[in-house]
């Protein structure tokens, strides 16, 4: 494929709106793409324009299967007027591409897809099993990892997902786990607080409880402590009513050491105290629950994606590393847990979410050819 085309690609992705919904219009595209060079594809439909996308190259002679996993939605565009490039154009401006998922991740995905095609037309098809995985949802509760289908992910030995990573090699990455908790107390009128019970005091006794439940945990010796934020506070209807109902929204990136059931244990206990010894009545609710990722740096995988990056990446020292993100891996997980995950993807991670996201043609170009050659070495030693 010509280089001029890869740009189109992701230009053309850039282009469709897919923020949070609308996943479909890239599904089809890529669906489309994938078909003119010789490779099927099955669209999954949900909601309300949103679908899922799988398709598979190589012979299944051998029962080896690599997965490339990326995420079609973005996250949304706040203040459009802020950007020096408008958000859904994919503007180019030197080695710079320009866009609301420039960097995260439609340059992932399209790197995934190009390798595919590339792949198929060079004859190089494995005689196991590359399955593209295209999601929907991922920015906002991952919906669509949710409807994949255990039997595509079942058999996985391997997974690369494609979020930004500047052409590191991410071998880990922490849990995500929001919650709410929910005070209830009774609402009077505010001349008269004795006939009431404050709902935000409540929510207080929490707040006051929620820094220490951290303080002693294990630290993780490869993804460190675990970190927690109260994040959203709310509380109150009217300056003269005693509040009768409170809540905030919390958010803990749970580790191996410490993960995501002990999390759950840890404050629904905490809720459980404040309820056994305060007259205030609290709820714990689990929102969303993502499991930590952490394949061992010296897994052969690992090791050998790390060597490819450090050929194919040719404006950047590739290194080995962890973050405190979570990606649809998270999900996948929970199905199998023995199969080997990392993030790869070009930069430039730190714009993501950002006004003026970009990424740079030169790391989206070097994705293209990682994905191939990790894809041909891994079948390669099977």
């Amino acid at each position: 494929m010509e280089k001029a085309e890869k740009i189109k690609i992701l230009q053309d992705l850039i282009q469709i709106k897919s923020v949070n919904g609308n996943e479909i219009e890239i599904s089809e595209y890529l669906s489309k793409l994938l078909k003119k060079h010789g490779i099927d594809s099955k669209i999954f439909p949900f909601g309300d324009g949103r679908a899922n996308l799988i398709a598979e190259l190589g012979t299944g002679e051998s029962d080896q299967v690599l997965a490339l996993e990326g995420h079609q939605d973005t996250v949304a565009v706040a203040h459009p007027e802020n950007w020096e490039h408008d958000p859904f154009k994919g503007e180019i401006v030197g080695d710079k591409i320009y866009g609301r998922g420039a960097a995260d991740m439609k340059s992932g995905l399209a790197s995934e897809v190009i390798a595919l095609c590339e792949l198929a037309d060079k004859g190089q098809v494995p005689n196991g099993t590359i399955r593209l995985i295209a999601t929907s949802g991922e920015e906002f509760g991952a919906p669509g990892a949710y409807k994949i289908e255990p039997k595509y992910i079942d058999d996985v030995d391997a997974m690369i997902v494609g979020e930004p990573s500047d052409g590191d090699v991410t071998y880990a990455h922490s849990g995500s786990l929001n919650y709410q908790i929910t005070s209830t107390g009774k609402p009077a009128h505010s001349s008269t607080p004795d006939l009431g019970l404050n709902a935000i005091t409540g929510l207080v006794k929490y707040i006051q409880a929620e820094p220490g439940l951290f303080d002693d945990l294990p630290v993780d010796p490869v993804l460190g402590k675990v970190q927690h934020s109260i994040t959203v506070i709310n509380g109150g209807e009217q300056v003269n009513i005693i509040p009768g109902s409170a809540s905030l929204l919390g958010n803990v990136r749970p580790t191996p050491s410490f993960n995501n059931d002990n999390v759950i244990e840890l404050i629904q206990t905490a809720v459980d105290k404040i309820n056994d010894e305060t007259p205030y009545h609290l709820e714990f609710k689990l929102i969303h629950n993502f499991y930590p990722i952490e394949t061992d740096k010296n897994n052969s995988f690992v090791q050998d994606a790390y060597q490819v990056t450090k050929k194919d990446y040719h404006n950047h020292d590739s290194d080995l590393i962890v973050n405190n993100g979570a990606t649809d891996a998270s999900v996948y997980v929970q199905e199998n847990d023995q199969m080997a995950v990392i993030l790869l993807g070009p930069d430039k991670n730190n714009t993501s979410h950002q006004i003026n996201e970009y990424t740079t043609l030169s790391s989206y170009l070097d994705t293209i050819d990682a994905y191939q050659d990790i894809a041909n070495d891994f079948f390669a030693k099977k």
